[in-house]
C-alpha cells in the first residue's frame, strides 16, 4: 500500500544542468539547475525553472539566451560549486579554472570543459510561484567526439551524466542500459 508524502517535487531523477548566461557587463556566468528538461520536440525546446533571486534569472531575461552544459560524473565538484556560489559575488568560472566560450548561435557562454552543450534562445517565460519557467529553443547542440557513439549521437555510457535526487539532495551516477525504447514494450502478437 502506498503512503501519501504530500505535494512534493519528487520527480526522479532530475538532470544536473549548467546554465550559462552573460551578465549586464558581458561577464560569463554559470549556475547549476536541476529543475529542467525537454519540453518540445518540434521546434526542439528545453525548459528550466529558476528563482528570481538567482543571478542567472535577470541575465537570462536581459540577454534572451542561455546555454545548458551537461556535466559528467567526473565534474561533480564543479557542478556542485556552480550551484552553491553566486555569480554576483565572484567569477565562478575563474574560481574553478573553467574556460568560458562564447556561443556561436546565441548571446550566452558555456564552459569548454562540459562535453555536451545546448545553445538556446529564450522563447517564453512563465511565472509559476517561487520559480519562473523559461523555455528555450535549442538552436544547436555541440558535443565532444569522445562522447559520441558510432552513429554520431551522444552515448550516455561515455558522457556519464550526473543526476540529482531532489528529496535527499544527493548526486548519483547514471545507471545501466536496460533496453531499447519503443521496443521492449512491444506486444508479441
Amino acid at each position: 500500500m502506498k503512503r501519501s508524502l504530500g505535494a512534493k517535487t519528487f520527480v526522479y531523477p532530475a538532470p544536473v544542468l549548467m546554465v550559462g548566461t552573460y551578465d549586464e557587463y558581458g561577464r560569463a556566468n554559470l549556475m547549476a539547475a536541476a529543475w529542467g528538461g525537454v519540453c518540445c520536440s518540434k521546434p526542439p525546446c528545453v525548459s528550466i525553472a529558476l528563482r528570481k533571486a538567482t543571478y542567472t534569472y535577470t541575465n537570462l531575461l536581459t540577454r534572451k539566451a542561455f546555454t545548458l552544459g551537461i556535466p559528467g560524473e567526473d565534474q561533480l565538484r564543479e557542478a556542485d560549486y556552480l550551484g552553491i556560489y553566486s555569480g554576483r559575488d565572484e567569477d565562478k568560472l575563474a574560481a574553478l579554472g573553467l574556460t568560458a566560450v562564447k556561443s556561436k548561435r546565441v548571446d550566452a557562454p558555456y564552459a569548454e570543459e562540459f562535453r555536451l552543450v545546448l545553445e538556446c534562445e529564450l522563447r517564453h517565460d512563465l511565472k509559476l510561484g517561487l520559480h519562473t519557467l523559461f523555455v528555450g529553443e535549442i538552436l544547436d547542440v555541440m558535443a565532444e567526439d569522445d562522447i559520441l557513439a558510432a552513429d554520431g549521437k551522444p552515448d550516455l555510457a561515455k558522457l556519464k551524466p550526473l543526476v540529482y535526487a531532489p528529496v535527499n539532495r544527493q548526486y548519483h551516477a547514471w545507471g545501466d542500459r536496460l533496453g531499447k525504447a519503443f521496443s521492449v514494450g512491444m506486444r508479441k502478437d
